[in-house]
């Protein structure tokens, strides 16, 4: 926890972090339990009431303080995400230039969504004044991931603060740092309200802590097994959660794709970050027409690239060690299934890299398929046509992301409509998260509710109603002293008045 609250309770325990790539020890943390977030809790409360005082437009101010403090760091928050992930430094600085752009989108754009706005009434409240206003819910937990330590927590973060809210961070135990880091540079941006965010640092036991703190709501990023447990955990005392889970994204290629485009982009798709990305792709449906032709282009493009921890390498290594046998158990298992490895296979699960891996004939009950591999394997299967890819792509317990490739840029949306994915990209992948005004989230084993965009900030707040009467109307329905004609004649004209329309 940083050590920004004046009454923060001591901690002995601590943890090591070490590198992925080469297991040398990185930095110690203090492990965080009850007593401690339960003082970062209430100290947060206290700032966030002074927070939610201000004005939208201090509250901007604050935040774009902040947001150019992390851009004049980038470099050094690049570098703790790499040491911490494995990652390449130039993708933990692009993952840093996106967080920058959901920062600042959500900082510009948090009043005019949230503010209050004016209702219509209707025939029998006219003499009422209604309106709305999206009011900050409190002190927001985040629980977030490893993959991508910055742009995903901020996903809630950032809008939660645009929305007036206090944060508890918790990171990932294996790349605590970058949370850490987070909050030292909100605190020398914003001094007076130091503490509005907090990271607080350990493992499962910690992220428990948190969801039993009573924060106002819970944002959880990780695998669906653990956010059953964590919406237990917040069933608890009804603690509303937001939960992405990670998916099993399918791309399909149409007969009038342009091949060269949809391979490089499923390449990039499925090996960036070492295939650990949750909206990556990791199914493929090519009609039969042009199966043949994309196979050969995706195997040339990803023989292309090699694993490592030098300048030259096209990704790192596995950020969790216990991942690297989750993914040679789906390729052993395809292979003995009778899929074709048309490039690597199990001899490429070499820890802690995993040198790429293109699967095709796959079967469709086959884990590979199934399961979320989150590693640099691609699963490419041939159909007939486009609606057996919609098909297969929709047969999936997960639905966050996917992809159509098709020139006619009609054609592929109108596929892309028929996909059951919470976000679509059309002739690109994962288009739709470098948009800071689009939402981001799946449903099934995916996760429920959405981040970034306008929907984002809402899920960071509660709706006030509120209606204030303009005078006295001439008859007054929520009486005990409205007579019974008057009260026949209202449902007289309303009954009239709704068979009409």
């Amino acid at each position: 926890m940083t050590d920004t609250a004046p009454d923060a309770a001591p901690r002995t325990a601590t943890f090591t972090t070490r590198s992925p790539a080469t297991g040398e020890s990185l930095a110690e943390h203090p492990v965080d339990g009850p007593e401690q977030i339960a003082r970062a809790v209430a100290h947060a409360r206290r700032v966030q009431a002074e927070w939610a005082a201000l004005s939208a437009v201090r509250r901007r101010g604050h935040l774009l303080r902040w947001k150019r403090a992390l851009a004049s760091d980038l470099h050094t928050v690049a570098r703790t995400i790499a040491e911490e992930t494995g990652k390449p430094a130039g993708d933990a600085a692009l993952e840093v230039v996106l967080t920058l752009e959901h920062l600042a989108w959500a900082a510009r754009n948090a009043d005019r969504v949230l503010r209050r706005r004016r209702v219509r009434t209707g025939l029998f409240t006219v003499h009422q004044r209604a309106s709305m206003v999206h009011r900050p819910l409190g002190v927001v937990g985040v629980i977030g991931p490893w993959n991508y330590p910055c742009y995903t927590p901020m996903g809630s973060v950032g809008y939660a603060l645009a929305a007036g809210n206090a944060v508890i961070l918790k990171p990932s135990e294996l790349t605590p740092g970058t949370g850490v880091l987070l909050a030292e540079l909100f605190d020398a941006a914003v001094p007076a309200y130091s503490g509005l965010l907090t990271t607080v640092t350990g493992a499962a036991a910690t992220g428990e802590a948190l969801a039993r703190s009573g924060v106002d709501k819970l944002a959880f990023t990780g695998s669906p097994g653990t956010a059953r447990r964590v919406m237990a955990l917040c069933a608890e005392t009804l603690t509303p959660l937001l939960a992405e889970c990670g998916g099993k994204d399918a791309v399909i290629v149409a007969a009038d794709a342009d091949l060269d485009a949809a391979a490089d982009a499923i390449v990039w798709g499925a090996l960036s970050n070492a295939g650990q990305t949750c909206a990556g792709v990791e199914r493929v449906y090519a009609v039969r027409e042009v199966y043949a032709a994309l196979c050969e282009r995706v195997v040339k493009r990803a023989g292309e690239l090699r694993p490592g921890a030098g300048s030259e390498a096209a990704y790192g290594p596995m950020t969790l060690p216990g991942q690297i046998g989750t993914v040679e158990r789906h390729v052993s298992a395809a292979v003995a299934s009778g899929a074709r490895a048309l490039l690597g296979g199990p001899e490429s699960v070499r820890a802690p890299y995993i040198a790429p891996v293109v699967l095709t004939d796959v079967p469709e009950d086959s884990a590979a398929v199934t399961e979320e591999t989150f590693g640099p394997v691609v699963v490419v299967n041939a159909v007939a046509d486009v609606d057996e890819a919609v098909a297969r792509a929709n047969d999936s317990r997960y639905a966050l992301g996917a992809a159509v490739f098709c020139r006619n840029r009609r054609a592929g949306a109108a596929i892309a409509a028929r996909l059951r994915a919470g976000a679509v990209s059309v002739n690109s992948v994962l288009g739709f998260a470098a948009v800071p005004a689009l939402p981001f989230g799946g449903s099934q084993d995916s996760g429920f509710g959405r981040i970034h965009g306008e929907e984002g900030l809402r899920a960071f707040t509660s709706v006030q109603s509120t209606t204030v009467q303009r005078f006295t109307p001439p008859v007054a329905l929520t009486s005990f002293e409205l007579p019974a004609a008057a009260r026949e004649r209202a449902v007289r004209l309303a009954r009239t008045l709704h068979l009409r329309h």
